[in-house]
């Protein structure tokens, strides 16, 4: 991600976290919605922490929601020879975005507290207990996605996760704003 992109995203990252970018689905939400459905397929690395460096490779299936503006990533990672099961799901309550990330902050995951999509990509407000967090899911075309989750740390965001993916299933869905 380069620097332009960087002062760009951080403002709305910060107002995802504290809650003020909840707003109602706008047309241009469901069409983004809709361009995260098909097979996506691509490496990943842990950017940060005590794992940092390690390398793997998602293979994931996106859907649009059935009844309000929202998406659901289901499918898994794979670190050598383990695999981790991987789902993310995002549905518009009332004015904002709520869902979960694995099984919430109930289980092993995270809850999706907030969300705000802007053109091409989605900004989620991530929580579990006291860590803060956001995911950046970014469409910059019909067959790329990329996704940085960053964690809050001292009040500042650092990105923990990176990944690329490619779309697999051959067709494009729908076309989205470029920003």
């Amino acid at each position: 991600m380069s620097f332009t992109s960087l002062r760009r995203i951080v403002p709305l990252v910060a107002a995802v976290l504290v809650g003020a970018a909840t707003v109602p689905s706008h047309a241009n939400d469901e069409v983004f919605f809709k361009s995260i459905a098909g097979q996506w397929v691509g490496p990943g690395e842990i950017i940060a922490g005590k794992y940092k460096g390690t390398k793997f490779t998602c293979t994931l299936d996106g859907s649009a929601a059935a009844k309000n503006a929202g998406m659901k990533l289901d499918g898994h990672c794979r670190v050598g020879m383990f695999t981790q099961k991987m789902q993310a799901t995002v549905e518009r309550k009332g004015k904002g975005y709520k869902g979960s990330f694995l099984d919430g902050a109930d289980g092993k995951g995270l809850d999706v507290i907030s969300g705000k999509v802007d053109g091409n990509h989605i900004v989620l407000g991530l929580a579990r207990e006291k860590l803060k967090g956001a995911m950046l899911a970014r469409v910059p075309s019909n067959n790329a996605m990329t996704i940085t989750v960053s964690v809050e740390v001292d009040d500042t965001l650092v990105p923990v996760i990176g990944m690329q993916l490619k779309r697999v299933d051959g067709g494009a869905v729908g076309a989205i704003a470029r920003n």
